[in-house]
């Protein structure tokens, strides 16, 4: 007899708030997403037209600046006195499955014996890894490999620590260059050999970067859609910054530095989870240019566990942010680059593609579209919900084109992705909670390619409980009343839509994604 008074004061009360209220803060949220919507499409499109005037006009990195093969045409008796000294650094922690294979990929480069450093950064906490890692270095040493294994008593600053510490070593300072790979990474020998001349030749170009090639692209579903994600970000977003600016943010690995222009802006800093982007901003306040390699790859490994993209994808969306509360007023009183490229790095690099490009798509589509099929008096115009996701969504799609059948697949799991990813950009924003948490990716190797025993699948399905993650089943709930609801009193036909979010949210919720390894 009580329940039924009980939704009538429910219903009442919403009805009180919803003319008064709702209705008015659902349309400005809507004006605000539209207008994200629009500076979002802009910046795709105008990327679009720059790559495909580069690619007309046959604009190569060889032919922008001036590239010579080191060593050519130079006095014989010069020798390997010819070619610049590198270092290279490998960073690692705790990486069993990969260990040997970066350190291999390394030691194997082209490059005169003489005239090259392997140093290996070993953080790793595992003394049975330290131990591995240490007799793997002793035995290419024992071939002729300059190679030298470096320790540190804490791991304080994480990745960009580690560096800096590498970078003060008595040996360091007889080198001109370092060119840095993740533990997962592994570069062709010819790799040096490649990317070395633009920086030998060109004084003012700091930066040479590869892009990314993933040897484990098919392992799963999940692996696939990353795929999509990073070819668009290396053969588009890169692409026009080195075309057009001679600025893009350094990828952190598969790089060669110029190690003066990396003393001169500043060395290596811990002050946000992206230190390589960092770098990057502050060299280029400095007038120095980069350059990206579109056909130098080199291969590595996809996270392709849920929870260690989820680690990634913060760490990669809420660095960005918080580097640019932090360096957003530099960039504006710097006087050394021109108010061109400063309105590049704001606006284009930082705003729309790391600030707005995150909160757009999970605010936009996940939230507010499907509240206004709640509240029918507030309508999102046809080109916001359909033309201008649809064109941004082909867009990113034809950089992959292998993959272009999946694009459905790739739109539902990047709109759930964009909920870990706009949390974290506020996160960055207002400097909160977990702004500086530093969790490496996990990466498996050749763990996978054996079979798992049925004791391991059986206690996978033991830890269903432990893969729940209530954030994203809340949304798939919401998502689901918003759809039964258009279906009994809509009128946009969005249920469509929201059912198939809902669904892609609940897989993801229930940790049915990516690859089960047994803990």
């Amino acid at each position: 007899m009580s329940t039924l008074p009980r939704v009538w004061q429910i219903a009442a009360a919403w009805e009180q708030v919803r003319g008064p209220v709702i209705v008015p803060l659902l349309r400005v949220s809507v004006l605000l997403c539209l207008a994200m919507s629009a500076m979002l499409f802009a910046e795709k499109v105008y990327m679009a037209v720059v790559v495909l005037a580069v690619r007309l006009l046959g604009r190569r990195p060889e032919q922008q600046y001036r590239w010579e093969p080191v060593g050519d045409g130079n006095d014989p008796e010069l020798g390997s006195a010819a070619y610049p000294m590198v270092l290279v650094q490998i960073p690692m922690y705790n990486e069993r499955e990969v260990y040997q294979l970066s350190i291999g990929a390394a030691c194997g480069l082209s490059w005169p014996s003489d005239r090259i450093i392997v140093q290996v950064l070993d953080d790793s906490t595992d003394p049975v890894i330290k131990e591995l890692v240490q007799v793997e270095c002793r035995r290419w040493a024992r071939k002729g490999v300059n190679i030298k294994y470096e320790i540190r008593d804490n791991r304080r600053g994480y990745k960009a620590g580690a560096l800096k510490e590498g970078m003060k070593h008595g040996y360091v300072k007889d080198c001109d260059l370092v060119a840095i790979f993740d533990a997962d990474f592994q570069p062709e020998p010819d790799f040096l050999s490649r990317s070395v001349p633009f920086l030998v030749h060109n004084p003012d170009i700091a930066l040479v970067q590869a892009r990314w090639k993933f040897v484990n692209a098919d392992e799963c579903l999940m692996t696939r859609m990353q795929e999509m994600s990073l070819d668009y970000h290396f053969k588009v977003e890169q692409e026009v910054g080195s075309s057009t600016y001679a600025f893009f943010g350094f990828n952190g690995t598969a790089g060669v530095w110029r190690i003066s222009a990396l003393n001169e802006a500043g060395g290596w800093k811990d002050r946000t989870t992206v230190e390589d982007m960092d770098l990057a901003v502050r060299a280029s306040l400095k007038g120095w240019k980069f350059v990206y390699i579109g056909d130098l790859k080199v291969k590595n490994e996809l996270p392709s566990t849920f929870k260690a993209f989820r680690y990634q994808q913060h760490r990669w969306s809420c660095g960005p942010a918080n580097l640019f509360r932090k360096m957003v007023m530099e960039i504006v009183r710097n006087k050394k680059v021109t108010l061109w490229k400063k309105i590049h790095v704001i606006y284009n690099f930082f705003l729309v593609r790391k600030v707005v490009a995150h909160i757009v798509t999970f605010v936009f589509y996940c939230v507010v579209i499907p509240a206004t099929v709640l509240v029918p008096e507030v309508e999102v115009p046809k080109w916001g919900c359909v033309y201008i996701p649809t064109i941004i969504t082909l867009l990113n799609a034809i950089g992959t084109p292998r993959s272009i059948h999946l694009v459905v697949f790739w739109v539902l799991f990047e709109n759930v992705m964009s909920l870990h990813r706009a949390k974290a950009t506020f996160i960055g924003l207002l400097e909160a909670g977990t702004v500086n948490e530093w969790v490496v990716t996990e990466k498996l190797g050749d763990t996978l390619k054996t079979k798992m025993p049925s004791k391991a699948l059986k206690k996978l399905r033991t830890r269903v409980g432990e893969r729940l993650h209530l954030w994203e089943l809340g949304v798939a709930a919401y998502l689901f009343v918003c759809g039964c609801y258009d279906i009994s009193f809509g009128k946009n036909h969005y249920f469509i839509f929201l059912f198939m979010q809902s669904i892609a949210f609940f897989i993801v919720g229930v940790g049915y994604v990516g690859t089960l390894v047994a803990q």
